[in-house]
């Protein structure tokens, strides 16, 4: 037998199928963050409503951020299996519907089916690696999970500028429903769980507090000076409102036992400053892989596929260092990983800002290289910091609050780079409009992931030096 079976990791040890059961899973959410992305201009050259592409994003991160919570405290009470099932069935049928889409808003309808699933794919995959592997077992297995992301970071941005070219696209979400048949399979007859029952309430309640209060003020924030002005009833409304649902959203929490975001996410250094970091991973994944292909067709005039293959980088660099942040943080701990990781953000992000009116597609791929190197060193170790943290009956949550927050900060930081976009772009599409606006409006979005990656560099220097547990 191999040391690898006798450990516990790897495909032939005990719980490989699970851990193939987790990777199946997980390739859901991973392919669909890098396929759509090439495919955005053919997309709207069909569907029309330019204007409206930031929503295919932010209503299937806002769905994915506001039920992510919720799910997690579900998988407290009924248990990570039958909850990661139904996300998976969620995230089937939406992506059938948006095979079948025929508008614009009914594709972005259909998204967000598909967030509402997704809400509980990765945070529940996530939660059962806590759940059966120890720390540096963990480190281990985050190498199997970056080739999952590295697989996807080359086949998605390529599948999606193809089917493009071909004038296919639908078959970007047609490619989910296999998928998505074979992972509830393998969930199903390979993962077994002794789930805790029936003692712990659900904050419903709070719940459709946080929904309808983040709904309105992402609505607001997308909708500011394009469907209304800033100052007009309807965007101070929205953001009133949104403001007042979620203070009384604060105000139940208090007075409820077990609320969906309990208190101590907020109050424990750690995992406030480690939240902070997934706000800010959450905007710069989707402020980049939203923006730079669009840059590129529209200032260069590459193909799909060439876009792709630039943006492919970013979502290399990611897996390529998350492969190997387990054993760095294994030996200097956590905040000084996570450090590394923010620097080369920093760098990756100031770089892209320098060149944005200087289009290069072979500098635009090195930087994106070097922002999701950064990106892997930061995300893996903020997270696992806070898992690690908190013990076996505070771990869903926990894992839930922090995926929360990246889903929350890929909402938001879409909605804010798509207004900000938008009041450059104006009317068409991106062969139309023109290339001195894309670039413009590019280097706009590149000075917002900038910003926010600042904050993230900051959260990160503010961090506890936690080390990591004795395995």
């Amino acid at each position: 037998m191999s040391a690898e079976a006798v450990d516990g990791v790897g495909f032939r040890s005990q719980r490989g199928p699970v851990l193939v059961s987790i990777m199946l899973s997980l390739s859901l959410v991973a392919l669909d963050a890098t396929v759509l992305a090439t495919a955005v201009p053919t997309i709207v050259g069909e569907l029309g409503d330019f204007a409206l592409f930031p929503w295919l994003f932010s209503g299937y991160l806002l769905a994915q951020a506001v039920t992510t919570p919720l799910y997690a405290k579900l998988s407290d009470v009924f248990g990570r299996k039958p909850v990661i099932l139904v996300g998976i069935g969620l995230f089937l049928v939406g992506s059938i519907l948006c095979a079948l889409a025929w508008s614009m808003p009914a594709l972005i309808v259909a998204r967000v089916v598909q967030g509402v699933g997704a809400g509980a794919v990765q945070p529940m995959s996530v939660t059962i690696v806590g759940d059966i592997y120890s720390l540096a077992e963990r480190a281990r297995v985050q190498g199997y999970f970056a080739s999952v992301w590295a697989v996807a970071s080359v086949i998605g941005p390529t599948l999606g500028g193809l089917f493009a070219e071909l004038g296919i696209w639908r078959w970007v979400f047609a490619l989910n429903v296999p998928l998505c048949l074979l992972a509830a399979w393998m969930m199903t007859r390979r993962f077994h769980e002794d789930a805790e029952r029936g003692e712990k309430s659900v904050d419903y309640r709070g719940a459709v507090l946080l929904t309808a209060g983040l709904t309105l003020l992402v609505l607001a924030i997308l909708g500011g000076g394009q469907a209304w002005e800033w100052d007009s009833a309807a965007s101070v409304g929205a953001f009133g409102a949104g403001v007042v649902l979620l203070a009384a959203f604060g105000l139940a929490a208090r007075r409820t036992a077990e609320p969906i975001l309990p208190g101590f996410v907020v109050t424990r250094r750690l995992l406030s400053t480690t939240t902070v970091v997934g706000l800010g991973v959450g905007a710069i994944l989707i402020g980049l892989t939203s923006y730079v292909p669009t840059y590129l067709e529209g200032s260069l005039g590459v193909s799909p596929v060439q876009a792709g293959l630039a943006l492919t980088t970013l979502t290399i660099g990611w897996p390529l260092t998350a492969g190997l942040a387990g054993r760095i943080y294994l030996r200097i701990g956590f905040k000084k990983t996570a450090l590394i990781g923010a620097a080369l953000v920093l760098l990756g992000a100031c770089g892209l800002l320098t060149v944005a009116h200087r289009p290069n597609i072979l500098v635009v791929a090195a930087l994106c290289f070097v922002t999701g190197c950064g990106l892997g060193l930061l995300a893996l170790p903020s997270l696992i910091a806070a898992q690690s943290s908190v013990d076996w009956d505070e771990r869903g949550v926990v894992t839930g609050a922090h995926m929360f927050a990246r889903s929350l900060g890929s909402a938001v930081g879409v909605a804010v780079f798509g207004a900000v976009a938008n009041s450059f772009f104006g009317e068409g599409d991106v062969h139309t409009i023109g290339a001195a606006a894309i670039q413009s409006g590019t280097a706009a979005v590149f000075l917002g992931v900038l910003a926010v990656a600042v904050v993230a560099a900051l959260a990160v220097v503010a961090m506890p030096p936690t080390p990591p547990d004795n395995p």
